[in-house]
């Protein structure tokens, strides 16, 4: 890592958006470091094709366990010794999509905790770094990126806690600007639509059909190299003056049309 570096670490950047985001923020400059459930062994393909560009590493983590989270922001603290920008884009679908109502707590439950516990209480800790480095680095251009949805606002009844969790993820995002805004550190969501990743795999066909039907203003699939752009000029700081801000990346799927 070249001396003052700028570090990013992107949760859930083994693959897909995630990845995307992770290869774009190392071609950018910034050591980055990912995380996510999967085995090392696993994640070593993203982290190769992260490496291409930059120096990477790989913490096995799963952002919805605290103990694992303080341990995701030590190995980046004893490797890089700084974090100047959080992307917070792990996340998970309901195992099974159920109707809300039949839908179990235990599935709640735990994508509450993958989308929006866990990113919340690592916001949390990776602030308050951000904020020690004030003294210790200086001051710099720092930023949380929430990685949102379209479920954000779009209901669907079939899996309703994705749709909560992706609504609190927009509070959060203002909470947090409200709060470290006198840091210095700049806190935003970027909300994706119809993205191609191993998520909306199993509903290509699906979305084909309504893609050709009609249902997006730019009638192609969002790829996460269109997500990895707006994460970009927010980590890059290209967006000053906007703390809070929201980047809707869905091809104009949410824009109000006669």
């Amino acid at each position: 890592m070249q001396k003052g570096s700028k570090v990013a670490l992107v949760t859930g950047g083994a693959r897909g958006i995630g990845l995307g985001i992770a290869r774009r923020l190392a071609q950018d400059g910034f050591a980055v470091a990912t995380s996510g459930r999967r085995s090392a062994q696993d994640a070593q393909a993203g982290l190769e094709a992260i490496g291409e560009f930059g120096e990477a590493i790989y913490v096995q983590a799963d952002v919805a366990d605290g103990a694992a989270r303080a341990r995701l922001l030590l190995e980046i603290e004893e490797r890089f010794g700084r974090l100047d920008v959080l992307v917070n884009n792990a996340g998970i679908a309901p195992r099974i999509r159920a109707d809300i109502l039949e839908a179990r707590e235990e599935s709640f439950d735990e994508v509450m905790n993958a989308n929006l516990k866990g990113p919340y209480f690592l916001t949390q800790a990776a602030a308050a770094w951000m904020i020690r480095q004030r003294e210790s680095i200086g001051a710099a251009h720092r930023a949380v990126i929430n990685i949102g949805s379209v479920s954000a606002t779009m209901a669907s009844v079939n899996r309703g806690e994705y749709c909560l969790s992706k609504a609190g993820v927009a509070m959060a995002t203002r909470l947090w600007a409200a709060r470290l805004a006198e840091f210095g550190i700049g806190v935003y969501e970027v909300r994706p639509g119809i993205i191609e990743s191993e998520m909306t795999a199993g509903a290509h066909a699906k979305y084909d059909a309504l893609i050709d039907g009609g249902l997006l203003v730019e009638k192609r699939w969002g790829k996460p190299e269109d997500v990895a752009s707006a994460v970009s000029v927010l980590a890059r700081g290209e967006l000053p003056y906007a703390t809070g801000a929201l980047i809707v990346v869905d091809g104009g799927l949410t824009l109000a049309r006669l």
